[in-house]
C-alpha cells in the first residue's frame, strides 16, 4: 500500500532510540525544578556601604547629610529593579524556572533548580556583577602623560613597567598578592599620578604575544553617556576571529551617542582642532575595556567593546549587558541547598495519580475502540517515549526567539516543573483527542459502505485539516507565550509545544502505519467500535439565551464574591507568589515530612503555605525549615504567629525553634506580571489572526469569547472553594486556554465543512448539525482528560490538588463553552447571514 512504509518504520525506530538515549540515565538527564527536586538558594543584599563609597568618590564636596540623601536616592526602588535584572540574568544563563523575590532590609532571595558547582559559580558571578556601562572621554594629552610616567619609571603598586612588541606597558608584579587587590586598592589605583581630581587612572587589559599586559589611560570621572538606553548586546567576531561585543542603543540612546561622538570628533564643538583625535573610553563596572579613537561622528547608535575576550567571556558580558544594569552593587550574604517545595509525599502522590490516570485512559480507549483502541494506546505510549525528543526540538526552536538564548552547549532536556507537567497533561489529552477525531471520521466513512483501507484513508484525510487547525492554533499560543513570557510561563510553553509536535506525528503518521499492518490482513475488526453517544439531533443553538444567562450569572456571582473578598483582604484571593508575606525559618532536631506539616497548617487555618527544607552550603552546616505564607490574618492573629504556634506545638518532639522571621515580597514582580499579560494578550491576538485567516473574523470572536468565558468561570469557581491563586494555578489556566482553543476549533472545522457540503439548511441549522456531529468526540475527549486530571485531584496533595481542581473546573467549563458559547457567539456575529468562509457573505 505504501512504498515508503519501510523508511517510515526505520525513522520511527531511530526517533525512539534517540529519545531513549536523551533520557538515559534518567537520574542524570531528567532535570527537575525546585518544586520537584530542590536546588540552590542565594540571599543577596544591596551593598549600601559600596553605594556610599561611590557617592563620596564622585569628587564633589558633600556634607554627610548630602551623602546620606544621595545614597537613599540610589537605594529608593533599587530592590525592585534588582529583582527583575537578576531574574533576566539567571534566564540568560540557561537556568530555567528560577524563583526570585525580595526580602526585608534590601535582601533578595534567588533559588535555582538542580545546578552543578560550575553553574553555581557562574550564577554567583552573574548575580554580583554590577554591569554599569559608561562612555567617558580620555584625557586630551593622555599619550604624553603616560609616556612621562614611563620615563620616570613610575608604576602603581602591584604592577611593573615592561616592554612588549616594542611598546611600553604595565604587567602584573607577581610578588604582590592578589588578596590585597580589594576595593580600597582599586580606589587608590585610580588616584595614581592623576592630572587633576576630575580624572582617574584606568588600565585596559590586553593579550599581546601570549602575554597579559595593561595599557594605562587617564579617563574623566564624569561620564558622557551611560548604558541606560542600551537596546541590545551581542557577540560578533573581527577578521582574525577575535570575539567582540556589539552594542545597539535605542532611539534616545542613539541620539545621545551621536551628540557625544560629534562633539569630540575632529572639528567638533568640544574638539575644534581638526587634527586632534580624542578617545572615547568604554567602562563597565569601573573596568576599562577599550578606548577607540573618535575619527568622525557615529550615527545609528552602534558601538563595539573589544578586548582580550574568550568566547565565553564575551557571551557572559553580552548576557549581563542585555539583561540590564543593577542599580547598586549586591553581595551574597547566604548560600543554601534547598529541598523540593512540594514535599516528597506530594511528589509520590502526584506520580501515583498520573500513573493511575494514564492506566485508566489506556483501558478506556481499549474497551471503547477495541482493536483501534490498541492502536491508539500504542500511539499514546510512543507519545510519552518521544516526548523528551520533542522537548529538545521545541526548546531549540523556541530558543531562536529568545534574546537570552545561550550559544551552543550539549543536548539536554529543559527543567521539568509543575507548570511543565501541566503542558504534558494537556498534550496527552490532545493526543487522545486526535485519535478520537480520526476514529470517529473512519467510523463515518465505513458507515457509507467504504472498504477497510478506503475508509481509513478517507477518515485520515478528513480529520487532517481539523487536527492541523486545532494543533497549530495551540502551537501558536505556545510560541507567543514563550517569546513574551518568563519563568513558569516559558516552562509551560516548551512542554506544550513539544507535546503538540509529538502527538501530531503519532496521531497522523504512526497510527496510520499501524492501521496499514491491519489492513494488509483485511481484518474488518479494525473498524468495530463501541458507541456511547448515538446520532443526536439536539437543538443546542436554541438554548443559547438560557446558556448566556447561566454564564453571565455564574461569572457575575463568582467574581462579585471574588472582588468583595479581594477588596477586604487581597491575601484571601492571591497567594504569597502574588502578594508577598512572611517567611518563618526554624532550626530542628528531627525532620518531619512536608505534607504532614502542610496538613497540620491547613487544620489550623493556613490554607496556602510554601514549605521548604534548607541546609547551609558548607559541609556540616546547619539545617533549616522555612515556611512562607501570605500576610493575611487568621482570627485576628498574623498568619506567621499561627505557623509558629502550630509547628512548635504539633511537632514538639522534633524540636522546632524559630531562627528567623522575615517579610518577603512577591515572587511575581511587576515586570513578570507585565510580560505575562503581554504574552497572553498577544496569544489572544494571534488566535484572532489565525482563525480569521483559516475561517473568518466572526469565528475568531467566538473562540476568544469562549476562551475568556472559560478562564473567568474557572477562576471564579476555583476561588469560591476558598483556594488562592498562585503560580501553579497560572499554569492550570494556561492549560485551560490551550484546551479551550483546541476544543472550539474542532466544532468550527465541522461547521466549515458542513457549510460547503450542506446547501439546503440555514446557518443556524448547520451549526446545530455540526455540534451534534462532534458531540461524541467532544464528550469522549473531555472524559479521557478528566480521567487523567481527576486522579490528580483524588490522589494529589498540596499544590498538586489545587492545580488539579483548577484543571477539572476548566475542562468541564471548556466542554460547555464549545457547545453553548463559541458557536452562539458566531451566530450572533452573522445574525441572519451565512458566512462564505473566504467568499462573500450571503443572506439565508
Amino acid at each position: 500500500m505504501d512504498k515508503h512504509a519501510l523508511w517510515k518504520w526505520l525513522v520511527l525506530v531511530g526517533l525512539v532510540a534517540f529519545s531513549a538515549w536523551v533520557v538515559s540515565p534518567p537520574k542524570e538527564k531528567i532535570r527537575l525544578g525546585l518544586d520537584l527536586k530542590g536546588g540552590m538558594s542565594f540571599v543577596v543584599k544591596i551593598d549600601s556601604e559600596a553605594v556610599e563609597e561611590e557617592v563620596r568618590s564622585r569628587g564633589i564636596e558633600m556634607s554627610d547629610e548630602d551623602v546620606k540623601n544621595a545614597v537613599n536616592e540610589v537605594l529608593d526602588g533599587a530592590q525592585t529593579r534588582a529583582v527583575e535584572v537578576i531574574r533576566n540574568r539567571i534566564d540568560s544563563l540557561g537556568i530555567a524556572e528560577p524563583i526570585v523575590y525580595p526580602g526585608k532590609d534590601n535582601r533578595i532571595v534567588i533559588q535555582l533548580p538542580g545546578i552543578d558547582e560550575a553553574k553555581r559559580k557562574e550564577a554567583e558571578q552573574s548575580i554580583k556583577k554590577l554591569a554599569f556601562l559608561e562612555f567617558r572621554i580620555v584625557h586630551e594629552q593622555n599619550d604624553e602623560l603616560i609616556e612621562a610616567l614611563f620615563d620616570r619609571n613610575e608604576a602603581p603598586e602591584g604592577f611593573k613597567i615592561s616592554s612588549v612588541d616594542g611598546r611600553q606597558c604595565f604587567t602584573r608584579d607577581r610578588a604582590f598578592p592578589d588578596i590585597k587587590m580589594d576595593r580600597a586598592y582599586y580606589a587608590e589605583l585610580g588616584r595614581f599620578e592623576v592630572p587633576g581630581k576630575d580624572f582617574e587612572l584606568l588600565l585596559n587589559k590586553e593579550t599581546v604575544a601570549n602575554q597579559t599586559i595593561y595599557r594605562p589611560h587617564f579617563v574623566k570621572r564624569r561620564r558622557e553617556l551611560s548604558g541606560d538606553n542600551l537596546k541590545d548586546a551581542s557577540v560578533d567576531y573581527r577578521a582574525m576571529g577575535q570575539p567582540v561585543v556589539k552594542l545597539q542603543f535605542d532611539a534616545k540612546g542613539a541620539k545621545k551617542f551621536a551628540i557625544v561622538t560629534s562633539d569630540y570628533a575632529p572639528g567638533g564643538a568640544r574638539n575644534p582642532n581638526p587634527n586632534t583625535f580624542r578617545q572615547l573610553a568604554i567602562v563597565l563596572d569601573g573596568t576599562l575595556y577599550s578606548a577607540p579613537v573618535l575619527r568622525e561622528a557615529i550615527f545609528g547608535g552602534k558601538a563595539e567593546i573589544s578586548g582580550s575576550f574568550t568566547l565565553s567571556e564575551a557571551n557572559f558580558l553580552a548576557n549581563v549587558l542585555r539583561a540590564g544594569s543593577l542599580p547598586a552593587p549586591v553581595k551574597v550574604v547566604e548560600q543554601r541547598f534547598v529541598s523540593p517545595s512540594l514535599g516528597e509525599d506530594a511528589i509520590r502522590s502526584g506520580v501515583r495519580a498520573i500513573t493511575w490516570g494514564g492506566v485508566i485512559v489506556l483501558v478506556f480507549m481499549l474497551v471503547y475502540y477495541l482493536l483501534s483502541g490498541v492502536i491508539a494506546n500504542i500511539a499514546l505510549i510512543l507519545n510519552m517515549i518521544l516526548l523528551p525528543l520533542g522537548m529538545i526540538v521545541a526548546a531549540g526552536f523556541l530558543g531562536i526567539f529568545a534574546r537570552d538564548a545561550s550559544a551552543g552547549g550539549p543536548i539536554r532536556l529543559p527543567v521539568l516543573t509543575l507548570p511543565g507537567i501541566a503542558g504534558i497533561l494537556l498534550t496527552i489529552g490532545m493526543a487522545v483527542d486526535a485519535n478520537v477525531l480520526i476514529f470517529e471520521r473512519v467510523r463515518e466513512e465505513s458507515k457509507v459502505g467504504k472498504r477497510l483501507w478506503t475508509a481509513i484513508t478517507a477518515g485520515y484525510d478528513r480529520a487532517f485539516v481539523t487536527i492541523m487547525d486545532a494543533n497549530l492554533t495551540t502551537l501558536l499560543v505556545g510560541v507567543i507565550l514563550f517569546i513574551f513570557g518568563s519563568g513558569p510561563i516559558r516552562g509551560f510553553a516548551v512542554t506544550l509545544c513539544a507535546g503538540i509536535l509529538v502527538s501530531m506525528y503519532t496521531a497522523l503518521v504512526v497510527t496510520k502505519m499501524l492501521f496499514a499492518l491491519v489492513a494488509n490482513k483485511n481484518s474488518e475488526k479494525a473498524l468495530k467500535m463501541l458507541r456511547i453517544v448515538k446520532e443526536t439531533a439536539i437543538d443546542f443553538v436554541s438554548a443559547r439565551k438560557v446558556a448566556a444567562i447561566i454564564s453571565v450569572l455564574l461569572i457575575a456571582g463568582t467574581w462579585g464574591m471574588l472582588v468583595s473578598r479581594g477588596v477586604q483582604n487581597p491575601n484571601a484571593i492571591f497567594g504569597v507568589d502574588f502578594t508577598g508575606g512572611a517567611a518563618v525559618t526554624f532550626n530542628y532536631d528531627t525532620k518531619v515530612d512536608a505534607e504532614e506539616l502542610r496538613a497540620a497548617l491547613i487544620e489550623a487555618g493556613v490554607r496556602e503555605a510554601h514549605i521548604q527544607y534548607q541546609r547551609e552550603l558548607e559541609a556540616g552546616g546547619d539545617h533549616y525549615l522555612q515556611v512562607k505564607v501570605a500576610g493575611e490574618e487568621i482570627e485576628g492573629r498574623p498568619t506567621s504567629e499561627v505557623v509558629k504556634e502550630t509547628i512548635q506545638t504539633s511537632f514538639a518532639q522534633s524540636g522546632f525553634v524559630v531562627a528567623q522571621e522575615d517579610v518577603v515580597g512577591a515572587q511575581i514582580g511587576s515586570e513578570l506580571k507585565g510580560r505575562a499579560l503581554w504574552s497572553i494578550g498577544l496569544a489572544l491576538l494571534g488566535i484572532v489572526i489565525y482563525i480569521s485567516w483559516r475561517f473568518e473574523l466572526g469565528f475568531a470572536v467566538g473562540a476568544i469569547v469562549a476562551l475568556v468565558h472559560d478562564v473567568l468561570i474557572t477562576v471564579g469557581v476555583y476561588t469560591l472553594f476558598g483556594r488562592q491563586l498562585s503560580l501553579p494555578i497560572i499554569a492550570a489556566l494556561l492549560t485551560i486556554v490551550g484546551y479551550s482553543v483546541n476544543d472550539t476549533i474542532v466544532v468550527f472545522d465541522r461547521i466549515r465543512e458542513d457549510l460547503r457540503l450542506v446547501r439546503n439548511k440555514s446557518f443556524k441549522e448547520i451549526c446545530n448539525l455540526s455540534i451534534n456531529q462532534t458531540l461524541g468526540r467532544t464528550l469522549l475527549t473531555s472524559m479521557t482528560t478528566l480521567m487523567a486530571v481527576g486522579m490528580l485531584l483524588v490522589l494529589g496533595g498540596g499544590a498538586i490538588n489545587d492545580f488539579a481542581l483548577a484543571l477539572c473546573i476548566g475542562v468541564v467549563v471548556g466542554t460547555y463553552s464549545s457547545i453553548f458559547v463559541a458557536t452562539p457567539v458566531v451566530l450572533l456575529w452573522y445574525r441572519n447571514r451565512k458566512p462564505a468562509l473566504g467568499g462573500k457573505t450571503t443572506t439565508t
